[in-house]
């Protein structure tokens, strides 16, 4: 019996050291909290349109009359790929044509507003 305790005792402490060893708080201990994604008021020209100039309609690309194959330069072009379903494919990576060319896919906040917008009709807003 008194074997038993002697163990326990000994397990029981090298559980409080173990405790007793974790990160003071909750950031050291799991890392940041994750960035949360507002896509709560999603609209063409406040958001959907800076993240498509910025990363599609841009010289040598997706811009004006030298467009390679989609004008996204403005709206009538943004919503002509929308509903020809080739931009979220294309820019989810999922498509045959992953955009931006030769580059990483867009970060999924953007993609998520995209999509969000798209969800809502594409309106021009």
């Amino acid at each position: 019996m008194n074997k038993k305790l002697w163990i326990l005792g000994i397990a029981f402490s090298g559980l409080l050291v173990v405790v007793g060893c974790t990160k003071e708080n909750a950031e050291d201990a799991y890392g940041p909290a994750p960035v949360t994604c507002d896509t709560s008021n999603v609209t063409y020209s406040a958001v959907v349109q800076p993240i498509i100039a910025a990363k599609c309609a841009t010289s040598g690309c997706h811009l004006g009359a030298g467009a390679s194959g989609w004008d996204l330069s403005n709206y009538h072009g943004v919503l002509t790929a929308t509903e020809y379903q080739v931009l979220m494919p294309a820019i989810n990576h999922t498509g045959p044509s992953p955009m931006p060319k030769g580059q990483p896919k867009l970060d999924d906040c953007s993609i998520a507003k995209i999509q969000k917008w798209v969800n809502d009709g594409a309106p021009n807003n």
